[in-house]
């Protein structure tokens, strides 16, 4: 199975795919904002505020996917000694730091109507910016060092105390007294969040996603090239 994960085959498919992506990510953001700014009805205590939670939460979520993903990749490439891995988890960093960037911002900017505050030391916001750190760290460590056998260790050591704080922010809100309110959206149980406002976050929630996508077939492509012209021995 590894042996279709070779730049070549795969830089066939990945150097066309982004004028695909671009325009679903275009048509599904347009419904996104049309459902969450126009169609979706305002909160009856925040107020249109509330809207803030359509890029939000998805931008959370997607940060956190990503780290977990770049971890498992990091795993992967460290257990089967492929090196292909390292550079999908590298190519897909740069964007999962963008929405943990977006996530804090945007709940910095819903904070001050909603708490009084643009900031506060609140357990999940806090574990949120721990968690800008490690993407900053594990990007850095790839920018530091040249020895590709020597990033491969430490970005994975990285991603490994990294998602140890995933599970925090995800239940930083149970286990501590925040300013966070429980989740809305539960898989295993029925969800608080009304489907009116339900609908248009998982459709921005996808925009979000193909636009992550988007980011990471740029870099992607860009990494495959350099290995092109480099020589495929060299990652």
């Amino acid at each position: 199975m590894l042996k279709f994960l070779e730049p070549n085959k795969i830089f066939l498919i990945t150097s066309k795919a982004p004028k695909y992506v671009m325009a679903l990510f275009i048509v599904v953001l347009s419904l996104g904002l049309i459902e969450s700014l126009i169609l979706s009805p305002e909160d009856y205590k925040q107020s249109h505020s509330v809207r803030i939670m359509y890029v939000h939460v998805p931008a959370a979520w997607i940060s956190l996917g990503i780290f977990s993903s770049i971890t498992i990749l990091s795993l992967s490439g460290f257990i089967f000694k492929n090196k292909h891995f390292f550079l999908i988890a590298k190519s897909l960093a740069p964007s999962g730091l963008v929405f943990n960037i977006i996530a804090l911002v945007t709940g910095s900017i819903w904070g001050k109507p909603t708490w009084g505050t643009w900031w506060a030391w609140d357990a999940r916001i806090t574990s949120m910016l721990i968690l800008v750190l490690f993407y900053l760290m594990y990007l850095l460590a790839w920018r530091i060092y040249n020895d590709k056998e020597q990033v491969f260790k430490i970005t994975t050591i990285i991603t490994i105390f990294g998602i140890i704080n995933v599970p925090i922010i995800k239940y930083s809100v149970d286990w501590w007294n925040t300013l966070h309110q429980p989740a809305s959206i539960n898989i295993l149980s029925k969800s608080t969040i009304h489907s009116s406002m339900l609908f248009p976050l998982m459709i921005m929630t996808a925009a979000f996603a193909l636009f992550s996508l988007l980011i990471f077939l740029m870099k992607y492509n860009t990494e495959l090239i350099k290995i092109k012209n480099k020589g495929l021995d060299r990652l």
